[in-house]
């Protein structure tokens, strides 16, 4: 026969049933059944005042719960997270709730995660390995304008069996959402004519921050791509940030993690209305959703137009009377007396710059960018090499 364990109800019941004998003295009990005094004298009030049950375990709840959130907060919390098109967090529901019940303290933010945990409607999110920073950061943006965004988030096959492409592009200072358009494509046709309705409605940038991909940079000469040299003749800098390090990119990344929150599984069949989603995203994230790095406040808010104006015509790429300047021909190549230096045939039909850097030794640019250098030492039949800025 196999032994019986005892329960907690039972060695309590033990214990008492040895006190009722009376043939041990207290400290001699509480030893043998190994609780200390305080444990026993408790139990022996509790029998006292209620036969054997009370030694049944007690709530370790408080009697009076006087921070108790109400049915009607906690309702208010959960309609919050579920009515708009975005899934706002604690945060920004802690907002609304002093907006909704004013001279009443809102609960905290944990306390109402722990009602949106308890409705089912927190996702735990996969944690992700933290990386050290990048040792030299990209140039920060305090005022709008002086830098915009850019990415294509994933793309995705719609219901109808066609790619969509998402581009988006976001101010970086006020985060607010300058384009968010379905695309067939990553071309450069098609970048260029969404850049050029948001130059022509907004104004134009100083910066324009992107990833490595197409359109964006090539595997050409410095990197540059059809795109980017038609910025830098508008006087826009291409700024790229590190290969696999999207994290330098964070607000704009930020802003894709909503967007797609937003989005339907299957996405939707029609391409005028996967279009109109995302016009309807916009007027959200834009003007309705409460941002918490701008203070509570809309990006719409904190947004000003350019004051550079879209130019009517691309202006020539200028350089200082002190740079020689020459056109590369449509093979990509500049030709200097009897020398010839290839620069790449993204630069085609271009107007690059020859920057003397000491005797022999040049530096060719186009207008801030550096393409290479090159020392007429090295010049083998005509031809010098141009050496990458790492060689240097």
């Amino acid at each position: 026969m196999p032994w019986r364990e005892l329960n907690p109800m039972d060695l309590k019941v033990m214990f008492i049933a040895d006190f009722l004998s009376g043939r041990f003295n207290f400290s001699e009990l509480c030893a043998s059944h190994g609780i200390s005094r305080k444990t026993g004298y408790k139990w022996v009030a509790r029998y006292k005042a209620d036969t054997v049950h009370g030694l049944d375990d007690l709530s370790r709840s408080r009697h009076n719960q006087p921070h108790s959130i109400p049915f009607q907060i906690k309702a208010s919390v959960i309609e919050l997270r579920t009515k708009g098109p975005t899934t706002p967090g604690p945060k920004k529901i802690q907002v609304a709730l002093s907006q909704l019940y004013p001279g009443q303290d809102p609960p905290s933010k944990t306390s109402i995660y722990n009602i949106l945990k308890k409705a089912g409607l927190v996702t735990p999110r996969k944690l992700r390995q933290r990386v050290s920073a990048y040792p030299k950061p990209l140039k920060k943006a305090e005022t709008a304008n002086q830098l915009w965004s850019a990415d294509y988030k994933g793309q995705y096959l719609t219901g109808e069996g066609i790619w969509c492409y998402p581009l988006t592009v976001m101010d970086h200072a006020s985060r607010y959402l300058l384009a968010c358009e379905s695309m067939p494509s990553t071309n450069f046709k098609e970048a260029k004519d969404t850049f050029e309705r948001l130059f022509k409605r907004f104004g134009m940038p100083e910066r324009i921050r992107t990833d490595n991909g197409v359109p964006f940079a090539s595997k050409g000469r410095a990197g540059l791509s059809q795109l980017s040299i038609w910025w830098l003749r508008l006087g826009i800098i291409p700024e790229r940030i590190q290969p696999g390090r999207p994290e330098q990119n964070g607000r704009h990344e930020r802003m894709h993690r909503t967007l797609k929150s937003t989005l339907a599984s299957p996405p939707d069949i029609e391409w005028a209305a996967q279009q109109r989603h995302f016009d309807l995203f916009i007027q959200h994230y834009n003007h309705e959703r409460l941002h918490e790095a701008l203070g509570q406040k809309t990006p719409a808010s904190c947004y000003n137009s350019s004051s550079r104006a879209y130019p009517s015509r691309l202006p020539v790429m200028r350089y200082p009377s002190h740079i020689e300047t020459y056109i590369v021909d449509s093979c990509g190549v500049v030709n200097r007396g009897q020398i010839r230096i290839y620069v790449g045939n993204v630069l085609k039909r271009q107007t690059v710059g020859l920057e003397r850097i000491s005797e022999g030794v040049w530096d060719v640019i186009f207008g801030p960018i550096n393409l290479g250098r090159f020392d007429l030492k090295d010049v083998r039949n005509g031809y010098v090499r141009l050496m990458k800025a790492s060689e240097m």
